[in-house]
């Protein structure tokens, strides 16, 4: 992907989201309803993930935007340590966001699956006032501008999961970059069944 070519976009004509209490909102890192699960570690949403992939030598701050309650306050955390985001960040970032969404859709497959293949034959773009990198800004009308590299990011993966079986989805390998870590470990395979170490099983009513 061309990440740094920009496009115009009708929202009158594409999938867009914002608001994740609105309509395809399910797409959006900020969905606070598709926890993960990596190394063991039970994680809200990818965009805590995604934010604590930038300090992958400093496991306490790794903690606290992990520990946040909601994606926004995990954000927030991650950018009173600015300064202190991996050296490599610009070269990685769209690689480890590739990353988290395929961890998103391999522990929470019928959900986003779904939503993807809800989306099909249309731009996915995601709206935002100032992000112009993974979204696109408001230029005029209902005309947007952006590189969208978020939405991108999506319409690619709806591709791959339309031409290819569940099951190779259920697995997603470690990035092949330097310090790709979570509290101090290197990040290992992610596997769907790993949700079932933390979560408790549903007991059926016959169950009781």
């Amino acid at each position: 992907m061309n990440e740094h070519k920009i496009k115009q976009y009708d929202i009158r004509t594409v999938i867009s989201f914002k608001k994740t209490t609105e309509k395809w909102g399910e797409l959006s890192n900020m969905c606070a309803g598709f926890p993960v699960v990596v190394n063991d570690i039970p994680v809200k949403s990818i965009e805590a993930l995604y934010q604590a992939c930038r300090f992958p030598n400093l496991p306490d701050v790794q903690r606290k935007i992990l520990e946040q309650s909601s994606p926004m306050t995990a954000k927030m955390v991650g950018k009173t340590y600015i300064a202190e985001t991996r050296k490599d960040w610009e070269q990685v970032k769209v690689l480890i966001m590739k990353w988290t969404l395929r961890v998103k859709l391999a522990q929470n497959w019928d959900s986003f699956s779904q939503v993807l293949h809800a989306s099909a034959g249309k731009d996915i773009v995601e709206l935002s006032n100032k992000d112009q990198f993974w979204g696109a800004k408001p230029l005029d009308g209902n005309v947007f501008i952006g590189v969208n590299a978020l939405g991108r990011l999506l319409m690619e993966l709806r591709e791959h999961i339309k031409s290819n079986n569940k099951e190779r989805f259920m697995s997603v390998a470690p990035l092949n970059i330097e310090d790709f870590k979570l509290y101090g470990e290197n990040i290992r395979f992610v596997y769907e069944s790993d949700k079932e170490k933390i979560e408790p099983p549903q007991l059926n009513m016959f169950d009781l």
